[in-house]
C-alpha cells in the first residue's frame, strides 16, 4: 500500500509576503513607543528690518534641534520637514547679533512644536552677522583712449552711454570701498564702423554686492580720416 506524501513545495510569493506583514506589523508597533531621541534640521526664518540691514554671512536655513517624542512624531519631522512651517526668530539689533540666543531660541520651539519635547538647540548652527545696507552711485566713464579702431578711423561724436551710472548695494563695509566711477572698456577691435553694442560690467563679483544692471549700451560714430590733396607753389 503506498502512503501519499504531505510535503507541499516551497511558495516563494506566500514566504515573502508573510515576512513583509511581520516586518510592518514590527514596525508600526514601533513607531506607536515613546522615548525616542533624535536630532532633526527643523526650519527657521529670520525677522529684521532688512531695508537697514543685510546679512554678512547667508543665514541658516534650519537650526538642529534635540527632541524627544514617540516614533511617528519624530518620522513626520525628521522625513517631511517641507510640510513643517519655519519658527520665526527675531533680531532686535543686528549689528550686535553674532550667535542665535539658543535659550530663547528652545522655548520658542516648545511652543511650536506641541508633540514633541524640545531638549536642546544644538549650537553649532546658530552663528550670524550682519551690516547697514548702503546703496552708492558710481558714474560710468567710457575708455575712450583704449579703443582698438581700423587704421585712419577715429570717434567722430559723443560716447553715449546707458545707463551712465549704476548702483551698487550691500554690506556698508564693502559698498564704502568702492571707487566713486568705474573706467568702462569698449570691447572690439578694428572698429571701422559706427558702434552699437550691449558691454558687460564686470567689477563687482562679490556675492554680498548687487548692481542696478550688469550691462551698459554704448553706442558712437567712426570716421574715416581724409588726406588733404598736397599744394604746390610754383616760382617764376
Amino acid at each position: 500500500m503506498t502512503i501519499p506524501s504531505n510535503n507541499r513545495p516551497f511558495q516563494p510569493t506566500k514566504a515573502f509576503l508573510c515576512l513583509a506583514a511581520a516586518t510592518l506589523f514590527w514596525f508600526l508597533n514601533a513607531l506607536n513607543k515613546t522615548g525616542y531621541t533624535l536630532n532633526i534640521e527643523y526650519p527657521i526664518r529670520f525677522i529684521y528690518n532688512d531695508s537697514l540691514f543685510v546679512p554678512t554671512k547667508p543665514l541658516p536655513r534650519t537650526v538642529r534641534v534635540n527632541v524627544s517624542g514617540d516614533g511617528w512624531g519624530l518620522l513626520r519631522h525628521s522625513w517631511l520637514p517641507f510640510r513643517v512651517d519655519p519658527i520665526d526668530y527675531t533680531v532686535p539689533n543686528p549689528l550686535q547679533a553674532s550667535i542665535i540666543n539658543t535659550s530663547s531660541l528652545t522655548a520658542a520651539l516648545a511652543e511650536h512644536i506641541k508633540k514633541l519635547h524640545v531638549n536642546y538647540v544644538v549650537a553649532d548652527t546658530v552663528e550670524m552677522g550682519f551690516d547697514r545696507r548702503m546703496t552708492k552711485t558710481i558714474r560710468l566713464i567710457p575708455d575712450s583712449l583704449h579703443i582698438n579702431l581700423a587704421p585712419r578711423f577715429v570717434v567722430s561724436s559723443i560716447i553715449n552711454l546707458t545707463p551712465h551710472t549704476i548702483q551698487v548695494e550691500g554690506p556698508a563695509r564693502l559698498v564704502r570701498g568702492l571707487s566713486d566711477t568705474i573706467m568702462l572698456s569698449i570691447p572690439g577691435k578694428r572698429i571701422a564702423d559706427n558702434y552699437d553694442n550691449e558691454v558687460a560690467i564686470n567689477h563687482f563679483r562679490h556675492p554680498l554686492l548687487h548692481v542696478s544692471t550688469d550691462r551698459v549700451a554704448v553706442s558712437f560714430e567712426v570716421g574715416e580720416l581724409l588726406s588733404l590733396p598736397s599744394t604746390t607753389t610754383s616760382q617764376k
